[in-house]
């Protein structure tokens, strides 16, 4: 019997009724060949799919398991709160309880609104900073993605710095022409743009640790630069922490750098696994959201109440256990052995916390333009065979992996030695 087999089935069945037969689309394999492997539960650092095939998951639902699956603390958390009704459509105990916690840990959050997913979120953000402003522009990096609204679905053209173009089908050119593009990690062209337009821009939004073409760390005088210009020519700085919110230090990437932005938005971790988003900042830009300013934002199901129980519940045993200093080791020691294993290859391991890109080439990227794609292919052979060795890595040569606090340290050296093993093996065929 094949090994997919059930999974196999229900492609066939989800291609006749889902676009794509997916509802995300990396969920598809298309970067990684062969059928999607449909999961049926997690534990731990684990995932088992439909035909009882058990993989150590690196992908961790693209980071917002930072406990792992099934956290009981999390679950029962789930459990009692869906116990009292899953959804009001009023104000509850629980989103006061998560702002508190988030404000705790990110003193530079003066007010909150949670939304509903890490795209509304930014997209609120950057309503807000428009509105602050009255400003119409915004500056974004190539190789950052800040989720799939409109204007932020943009590419750039030729140029060093460049008007954005839509990257996406029905996205018209005139929501896209509000948005400059910069290449990462390059002061010249920020200031450019700024010389050129600086009295239009309304704010420049970057993700603080890049990690969604990759992971393109940038260096602390880069962002420090950022916050300057922006100070400067009055534009806000935002800071998308959807992927390192929580995950990087208990106050994101803005506690790593000591780097202060004038919004933030935050997904993933914070929602412990649960749909869930939130953005905030000084209350006198957060103050012009309705009901008190001219900002309009809602949703039916903002600040739900079974995903603030589980976000609230995630970063309490965060803390409670000492946690971020555990997968910090932790996450060292493993990035460590897997350098080791693959010493003189043209390979690098770029990490950042718990955090880790196996990037296929021997220089090291602060900018999408410095991938070379044709370790793509490479990485294909090594996410099936790393499948077939029972390790779980992100379908995409673009995608991070996560490493969660239920990762223990037998299952990543383990891990290193397997994954160090078969990458050396792509070497020398």
């Amino acid at each position: 019997m094949p090994k997919n087999r059930k999974s196999q089935q229900l492609y066939d069945r989800a291609i006749r009724c889902l676009s794509g037969g997916v509802n995300s689309p990396v969920r598809a394999f298309k970067a990684v060949g062969g059928t999607p492997i449909y999961m049926e539960r997690g534990e731990g650092a684990y995932i088992y799919d439909v035909d009882g095939n058990k993989y150590l998951d690196f992908c961790g639902s693209w980071g917002p398991l930072i406990l792992g699956h099934a956290n009981p603390n999390v679950i029962n958390a789930i459990k009692h709160t869906a116990s009292l009704g899953t959804s009001f459509g009023t104000v509850h105990e629980n989103e006061v309880f998560l702002a508190e916690k988030i404000k705790r840990l990110c003193p530079h959050i003066e007010l909150l609104r949670f939304v509903s997913s890490g795209t509304e979120a930014v997209m609120s953000a950057i309503r807000l900073a428009r509105a602050y402003t009255k400003r119409d522009k915004i500056i974004k990096f190539s190789g950052c993605y800040h989720g799939h609204s409109d204007y932020l679905l943009v590419s750039a053209g030729s140029g060093l710095v460049t008007f954005g173009i839509p990257s996406s089908g029905g996205v018209p050119e005139d929501f896209a022409k509000h948005t400059l593009v910069a290449p990462l990690n390059d002061i010249d062209a920020v200031e450019e743009i700024f010389v050129k337009y600086g009295k239009e821009i309304a704010a420049v939004i970057i993700e603080p640790v890049p990690a969604n073409n990759g992971l393109l760390l940038q260096p602390q005088s880069y962002l420090g630069f950022l916050r300057e210009i922006t100070k400067q020519y009055g534009a806000l700085l935002i800071f998308d922490e959807v992927i390192s919110g929580f995950r990087v230090a208990p106050g994101g990437a803005t506690e790593y750098y000591g780097i202060k932005p004038d919004l933030t938005t935050y997904g993933k971790v914070v929602g412990g696994g649960l749909p869930v988003g939130a953005f905030g900042g000084p209350a006198d830009i957060m103050n012009l959201l309705a009901p008190l300013g001219p900002v309009y934002q809602a949703g039916t199901l903002s600040g739900n109440p079974l995903a603030l129980a589980s976000g609230l519940a995630t970063l309490e045993y965060l803390e409670q256990n000492d946690s971020w200093r555990k997968l910090e080791r932790e996450s060292r020691e493993f990035v460590q052995n897997l350098r080791k294993g693959v010493k003189g290859l043209p390979v690098n391991i770029i990490t950042i916390a718990s955090i880790f890109w196996i990037s296929m080439q021997a220089e090291t990227a602060t900018r999408a333009e410095e991938i070379d794609a044709e370790g793509a292919a490479k990485y294909t052979s090594l996410f099936n065979q790393a499948l077939e060795a029972g390790i779980y890595l992100a379908p995409s040569a673009y995608e991070v992996g996560f490493i969660s606090t239920e990762h223990t340290r037998e299952d990543l050296s383990i891990a290193a030695e397997k994954l160090a093993g078969i990458i050396k093996s792509l070497y020398l065929v």
